[in-house]
């Protein structure tokens, strides 16, 4: 089974103080999602920053950060309206609009680190049925067991179409914590027809993003989820990350989808 690899190439989080190879600004997201593409990416998974850093939804910036990746390759864009912990929940739903592939939906609220992350109940119900209207597939990140019931009561409303695809996150402080055991507790508990994949945060991620292919999930790799290559060695780049994830799905004799098997996987309605 092919496997899927997204590339995360800036978050909300992390500063160039904390990695100066960070691309913040639309034209270096572009030049390392183009890199990611050429080593195997079929997926990029979109945050977005203000001239001065901080995470934005201006539309504005998110449109000009998609062209620039379209004028130079095919990949998927996967647009997050996660946006960052400060940025209002209105705000960051209207991304949307620019009718991307795919665009997060987290359906609940958390803490997050020192922060909250809001996800207010109706405001979620109004961003999928939004979603759904406009053709956009969610991809539903879960950082606990209960945010994967609440996705099943979504769908039960009939507010997601197709096959759910889903994001395993651990790690988060205020989330699950990254242990091979909650993986495979949430992998166990996925409906049949899911498509999912792990997001390791920080030390865990290699570890984890092994585990989490050999039980035949996709992959994410990029600087949104680890700054680091190894121990002690700053990661130089996205380019680099995602050329460890697709090694490691071929030492896992598991191929790499490209752009076309991925939108067919991930997009096409049975």
């Amino acid at each position: 089974m092919s496997v899927i690899i997204t590339v995360a190439p800036t978050g909300p989080i992390a500063t160039k103080t904390d990695n100066p190879a960070l691309p913040t600004q639309p034209e270096e997201i572009a030049d390392a999602v183009h890199q990611a593409y050429q080593e195997g990416a079929a997926v990029a998974h979109l945050h977005l920053r203000d001239v001065n850093d901080r995470p934005t939804a201006d539309v504005s910036v998110a449109r000009r950060t998609i062209e620039l990746i379209r004028e130079r390759c095919p990949i998927l864009i996967q647009l997050s309206t996660g946006v960052g912990l400060d940025v209002p929940f209105d705000e960051r739903a209207a991304l949307i609009e620019l009718r991307p592939e795919m665009a997060t939906l987290n359906p609940c609220s958390m803490s997050f680190g020192a922060g909250e992350f809001r996800n207010p109940p109706a405001g979620v119900e109004r961003l999928a049925a939004r979603m759904q209207e406009l053709g956009i597939k969610p991809e539903l990140e879960v950082y606990d067991t209960g945010h994967l019931d609440a996705c099943l009561r979504l769908r039960d409303k009939g507010l997601l179409s197709g096959s759910p695809q889903f994001s395993v996150v651990l790690g988060v402080r205020g989330g699950m914590a990254a242990t091979p055991e909650n993986l495979t507790l949430m992998v166990g508990r996925l409906p049949e027809d899911a498509v999912w994949q792990v997001i390791a945060v920080g030390r865990h991620n290699l570890a984890l993003t092994g585990i989490g292919l050999a039980l035949g999930g996709n992959a994410r790799a990029g600087l949104e989820d680890t700054l680091h290559l190894r121990k002690g060695e700053l990661a130089p780049g996205n380019r680099q990350l995602v050329r460890r994830a697709v090694q490691l799905a071929r030492a896992l004799d598991r191929p790499v989808a490209d752009v076309d098997e991925a939108r067919k996987t991930l997009l096409t309605r049975p």
